[in-house]
């Protein structure tokens, strides 16, 4: 079957579409605007469907092939990141504090871009799902897409994403089955004692050493090394002790760590490990632990079919592909549409050896892989839905 293109047209509003997604980035669970303006992008596309509020601010637009079949997914984020851009992009973010700096408002223009040839030449059997997922960058969006009642109506036997990555050439992916993106979560731990006046220390239960204790010992339970089984990481973001003031021996204090493990089963044992020790030593010094979990991200393992439907689709689109420095030390949520039982993988499209790296103040979205990702997912439906 020939493979569709997009037209110069398509290209030129489509550009013009993701700077203007640019210029209004709303962070994760605020994207109220970005569904908004999503939702009447994909209407002129006449979709069978489209279900709004899913998860949250989701939106999924399907289409239906004439005959019975699978059906496949492709996913990309609607959030944004809470950092201040910096730079002279004419379509710069207009919200303080906020920006596109994972190249969100990219992966979205890429899946309107493939409803257009989606638009233009439907499945002929199951149907395809452009799945506009809210709340990627805390964790939570996939979990919550997933427990919407709405998301038994269209759920995927394939799932596919993909994501831009800097440091890797123009023209050249990492595609790898196996493991591509580490679990992670975020462990916030409250230590409370009793505070006292700083020339009777003793007098109180004060924190200081068991939290020195926890800063090393939580360092040891994760210490990083080489990508391979067993993998766990621990760091620690933020530690806060007492009050800022000379006269009180401190009461209470917090640490924040975030837990990495190579596969789920490697982070859930960090984390008990983690809770263990950090009660033993709460107990040891007469304090209360408390415990609070934050952007939990499950393992993202590529499946080895959906990683060979998209190295076949890369090699279509003449794209070059290798393991890269896969997998990963980054968590992913897309990983949850495979532990819901979805065949699975997701593909890293490089953005230029000397992009800026994501998450950086002046990173902003190649445009060119905008018809480079819709013609990738375009051959793996193709194969799949003819």
């Amino acid at each position: 079957m020939t493979a569709q293109t997009l037209t110069n047209a398509d290209i030129v509003e489509l550009i013009a579409f993701r700077h203007a997604l640019h210029r209004r980035p709303e962070i994760s669970g605020q994207e109220v605007e970005t569904a908004r303006s999503i939702t009447a992008a994909l209407a002129p596309l006449r979709p069978d469907r489209i279900l709004t509020g899913l998860g949250g601010h989701g939106v999924a637009a399907v289409f239906d092939g004439g005959a019975p079949g699978p059906t496949v997914m492709v996913r990309a984020e609607l959030d944004a990141l809470p950092i201040l851009e910096r730079g002279t992009l004419p379509y710069a973010s207009e919200i303080p504090g906020s920006a596109h700096l994972c190249g969100h408002d990219g992966h979205m223009t890429t899946l309107l871009a493939l409803g257009r040839l989606l638009h233009r030449r439907p499945p002929a059997r199951g149907r395809v799902v452009l799945m506009f997922q809210p709340a990627e960058e805390d964790g939570s969006g996939a979990a919550a897409v997933i427990a919407d009642p709405s998301f038994a109506q269209i759920a995927p036997d394939w799932a596919v994403s993909l994501h831009n990555m800097p440091g890797v050439a123009r023209g050249h992916a990492w595609l790898a089955a196996g493991p591509a993106n580490c679990a992670s979560l975020g462990l916030r731990i409250t230590l409370s004692g009793e505070t006292a006046h700083a020339s009777l220390p003793e007098t109180g239960r004060a924190p200081t050493p068991a939290l020195a204790r926890l800063i090393d010992g939580l360092r040891a339970l994760g210490p990083g090394g080489a990508m391979e089984p067993g993998f766990r990481l621990a760091t620690i973001t933020h530690v806060r002790m007492g009050e800022p003031a000379f006269g009180i021996a401190p009461g209470e204090a917090e640490l924040w760590v975030t837990l990495r493990g190579l596969s789920n089963d490697d982070l859930d044992a960090l984390h008990a490990e983690a809770r263990a020790f950090a009660t033993s030593e709460a107990r040891a010094h007469r304090l209360i632990a408390g415990f609070d979990v934050h952007d939990h991200f499950h393992a993202c393992t590529n499946d080895p079919d959906a990683t060979a439907l998209l190295a076949r689709a890369l090699d279509a689109t003449g794209i070059t592909h290798d393991a890269g420095d896969l997998p990963m030390r980054g968590s992913e949520d897309f990983g949850r549409f495979g532990s819901a039982g979805a065949r699975s993988a997701m593909v890293f499209l490089g953005a230029g050896e000397t992009h800026p790296a994501l998450h950086t103040q002046t990173y902003d979205f190649p445009d060119d892989l905008i018809a480079q990702g819709a013609a990738l997912f375009d051959h793996a439906i193709r194969e799949l839905l003819g």
